[in-house]
């Protein structure tokens, strides 16, 4: 779901390759072994935490978004990944979760949840369904077009840059604008496929079959078993889908630039995917706050696993505080794209448009022609 939602999942410690020393037939005194005890600890530990020791080599000319234009146009930037989370459908007219006064957290009160986070609570869901399919209706994909941002990510695809898209999100905009299956890991899951939540059915039902459920104002339940459909969104106290793990160990040695997109990166283990690409892969924030950077302790310790903008030691990672259509625009008007990104948008938003007036045609026609095949009293008793 949203970057507010993620439950944490322990994760496999990948061995690192530990240094081999020679062997010696003399005895070591302690101090001499000391220096190299603790070059192995450090590595053991960099390693079991995905964190890299030291700075890798520098291939921005600038730490400035125009310094990620020229990389990205170099040619030597070929595998992009974006992380993304609810700060990017903002625009679109989707409420994030933490913003004061206006994110979601912020205006559960009409549901008399016990606590906010409750609404996405899988035990709290099994027993009172309703705030969340209520919720639902206001949330519900089909009812929003996707943003700038969303597009400068399909630009990126239509160039052959894009590796994947990992995205906090369930509103399923990314599909919408054109990512496919391939193109996304979805890491707190989606409205796109709904489950019953029995473990001794698990019938699956699709989208179209849960919109009607939830605009009807009825709580989806099983057509098999009777038990609850739950859209295939990752709830608190459910584990993330197992693709999110395997993928990640597959995609983030091989990236060369990875943007970071409207999430605040507080929750893991998806905040944490930002120390998986090697130590000199450059890392773009386009966010209104900076966020992800490193932890000031294990900075003194060489740890450079968090975001570093602002020391002396900083080397590879930009931030760009802006909106993210705004930031997305700023860089594809560097790269020379920004006509094109505009006109993908004009263009796309106007198809969606278009649909979704023939679709409301045709089911003012339906309801028409249902009227008509349906006499009246008044006409049976004339008969």
């Amino acid at each position: 779901m949203s970057d507010a939602q993620e439950p944490s999942k322990s994760k496999e410690e990948e061995e690192g390759d530990q240094p081999q020393e020679e062997e010696d037939s003399e005895d070591d005194s302690s101090e001499e072994e000391a220096p190299g005890e603790m070059e192995f600890l450090r590595n053991l530990f960099s390693s079991a935490l995905g964190l890299g020791s030291g700075t890798g080599e520098k291939v921005l000319d600038e730490l400035t978004l125009d310094g990620v234009a020229k990389y990205m146009l170099s040619g030597k930037c070929k595998n992009i990944i974006c992380m993304v989370g609810a700060g990017i459908s903002t625009s679109a007219g989707i409420p994030d979760f933490r913003s004061p006064g206006t994110g979601l957290y912020a205006n559960l009160q009409k549901y008399n949840l016990p606590y906010p986070e409750a609404i996405f609570q899988i035990d709290y869901f099994k027993q009172h369904p309703e705030p969340f399919f209520a919720l639902a209706r206001e949330l519900y994909p089909g009812q929003f077009k996707p943003t700038i941002c969303h597009y400068f990510m399909k630009l990126l695809k239509d160039k052959g840059l894009l590796k994947r898209c990992y995205t906090q999100n369930i509103d399923t905009l990314e599909r919408v604008a054109g990512l496919e299956g391939d193109d996304l890991i979805e890491a707190h899951g989606t409205f796109y496929t709904s489950h019953c939540v029995s473990f001794c059915c698990r019938k699956e039902y699709n989208l179209d079959w849960m919109k009607e459920k939830i605009f009807a104002d009825d709580i989806p339940k099983c057509e098999k078993c009777n038990s609850l459909v739950k859209p295939d969104i990752v709830f608190f106290g459910e584990n993330l889908p197992v693709r999110f793990f395997t993928s990640m160990k597959m995609d983030f040695p091989r990236c060369d630039l990875l943007i970071v997109m409207g999430t605040s990166l507080q929750v893991q283990p998806f905040a944490s995917l930002v120390s998986k690409v090697s130590r000199n892969c450059p890392r773009l924030l386009i966010n209104m706050e900076k966020t992800g950077q490193m932890d000031p302790m294990l900075g003194m310790l060489g740890f450079g696993g968090g975001m570093d903008f602002d020391t002396d030691k900083a080397y590879r990672d930009v931030a760009h505080i802006s909106t993210c259509d705004d930031g997305c625009l700023a860089l594809a008007d560097l790269l020379g794209w920004k006509a094109e990104l505009e006109e993908l948008v004009k263009k796309e938003h106007a198809r969606i448009d278009g649909d979704d007036k023939r679709k409301t045609e045709s089911e003012s026609k339906g309801a028409s022609a249902s009227a008509k095949a349906s006499p009246t009293p008044e006409t049976k008793k004339e008969e």
